[in-house]
């Protein structure tokens, strides 16, 4: 698991050996792509103990430039990957869009509005008019 960069020093950062994964990049040169993880032991052989893993990754245009949505797919094969990407990207894209908006929400209800000038305030000496 990975610790948080605050809690991390130059020493301590190194890749665990017990989660290693080798790593394959599907794509159909359109609208995204599939990684297939395969997990490794330490010498690089497959660890028939852990499941491989996929991970789809698209990008939409914003004003701001391309946002990345990377999502996971739980298939058994490439090809189970491949038939569920559309609908995973769809959902991964309207989550995405929904924290987008909930963000820009709290965004605006967090400015701050001037109400007005200070009541005048006592001077600093110690004699008070009534």
């Amino acid at each position: 698991m990975a610790t948080r960069p605050e809690q991390q020093t130059a020493n301590d950062i190194k890749v665990d050996p017990k989660s290693l994964y080798l790593e394959e990049v599907f794509t159909d040169r359109r609208v995204g792509t599939i990684r297939r993880l395969t997990p490794v032991t330490k010498d690089g052989t497959r660890d028939q103990a852990r499941a491989v893993l996929y991970v789809g990754e698209t990008q939409v245009l914003t004003p701001a430039g391309a946002l990345p949505i990377g999502f996971e797919i739980g298939a058994a094969s490439l090809e189970e990957a491949a038939e569920k990407f559309g609908a995973l990207a769809k959902e991964a894209i309207e989550r995405t869009v929904r924290e987008l908006q909930e963000l820009r929400r709290q965004a605006a209800s967090s400015i701050v509005v001037p109400q007005g000038p200070l009541p005048p305030m006592g001077g600093g000496g110690k004699i008070q008019m009534p």
